[in-house]
């Protein structure tokens, strides 16, 4: 069956860098898009980035996030990245991968990875 797994989460201090990965396995095709979620306490999850993983590759940031962030995708080894720079206390928050097989939605997703941001 289709597997995300995530990993890179961890604690950093405030201007610091991480960077995430999620290694997708289970299915014969390759994902049409794939993006990263996170959900803080309290708060509805959000939308991170995406990025179409055929054609062009086109990518979408939150605005929160632009200029910090960078996703991208390694089709060889069907792994998602996140690349997370200049990280804010607001970051803090369950990162999750998600992969959008048929173009339809987000229907899989991986079982989250903790990002803390300390001041």
């Amino acid at each position: 069956q289709v597997q995300l797994v995530e990993s890179g989460g961890g604690s950093v201090q405030a201007g610091g860098s991480l960077r995430l990965s999620c290694a997708a396995s289970g299915y014969a095709y390759s994902s049409y898009r794939m993006g990263w979620f996170r959900q803080a306490p309290g708060k509805e999850r959000e939308g991170v980035a995406s990025i179409y993983t055929v054609g062009g590759g086109s990518t979408y940031y939150a605005d929160s996030v632009k200029g910090r962030f960078t996703i991208s995708h390694d089709n060889a080894k069907n792994t998602l990245y996140l690349q997370m720079n200049s990280l804010k206390p607001e970051d803090t928050a369950m990162y999750y991968c998600a992969a959008d097989l048929e173009g339809s939605g987000y229907n899989y997703w991986g079982q989250g990875t903790q990002v803390t941001v300390s001041s």
